[in-house]
């Protein structure tokens, strides 16, 4: 004897289908997002602090020394400059800065290193607002993301001192940063009614792909700024779905790589 399903019936169990599907693919993307920012953010720790005065190249300024580049080797009691002859380090240093406390007048005058690099991040958008689009109101949405960043960084570090009781001169060191460039990576969004002027029925979570630039204020471990950028729905609900080609702003924060 043969037995007939309901046409909606068939649809509904089709549908469910396919959101299970989708919520499982989702769900092993985010575990494989988490562990390899896991993984990063643990070589980041284990630097101590990656964007902070590190040995290398940089543009010395003084108050009593004249603006020159410069090598710096930097160890944790004393930090050791070097001039450059045909761009490479001289083998007898020229400066000598205790980091510890001393009496060493030196230490009060001006001294600043900038550094211009490229900067590789992890980043997330902790939030997208979306204008209002066909008459709709205007989203606010914290939807799991992840990007690569890529970008060009400029850093300033400022050393000052300040005298203790004792007459000794402890060194402070303020770092400030800005860096901008581009980003791309992957994330999900609620897919519903609203989203699709009621052309699609039932709700899931899409995989998108989202591009576009971003620019940050620095700190040792972390970068915070804003982004502008696009989302491109991986399902084929993208034809129906409201945001697409519509660009979002957002606030981003950054894990450094490099």
């Amino acid at each position: 004897m043969m037995k007939f399903f309901p046409a909606n019936l068939i649809q509904l169990k089709t549908s469910t289908s396919h959101r299970f599907l989708i919520k499982k693919s989702c769900s092993h993307l985010v575990m494989a997002i988490v562990g390899f920012v896991f993984l990063a953010s643990c070589n980041t720790l284990e630097k101590a602090s990656l964007h902070g005065l590190n040995s290398g190249y940089y543009t010395f300024e003084s108050d009593t020394l004249k603006s020159r580049s410069v090598y710096l080797d930097v160890t944790d009691e004393k930090i050791y400059l070097y001039s450059l002859v045909k761009n490479k380090p001289d083998k007898k240093q020229f400066l000598t800065i205790s980091l510890l406390a001393t009496t060493d007048s030196l230490v009060c005058k001006r001294m600043v290193f900038k550094k211009q690099s490229l900067d590789i991040d992890i980043t997330s958008i902790l939030f997208k607002y979306r204008p209002t689009v066909f008459g709709l109101p205007a989203q606010v949405t914290t939807d799991l993301n992840m990007a690569l960043y890529v970008g060009w960084r400029n850093d300033c570090f400022k050393l000052q001192s300040k005298k203790d009781p004792l007459g000794r001169n402890n060194l402070k060191m303020r770092m400030s940063g800005y860096d901008f460039g581009f980003f791309a990576g992957p994330g999900a969004t609620l897919i519903s009614p609203f989203t699709t002027q009621n052309k699609r029925l039932d709700e899931y979570n899409g995989m998108i792909i989202q591009t576009g630039i971003a620019a940050f204020i620095e700190s040792n471990m972390a970068s915070f700024g804003l982004a502008a950028g696009y989302d491109y729905l991986m399902s084929s609900d993208r034809k129906i779905w409201i945001y697409t080609n519509k660009p979002w702003i957002g606030f981003v924060v950054g894990i450094a790589l490099n």
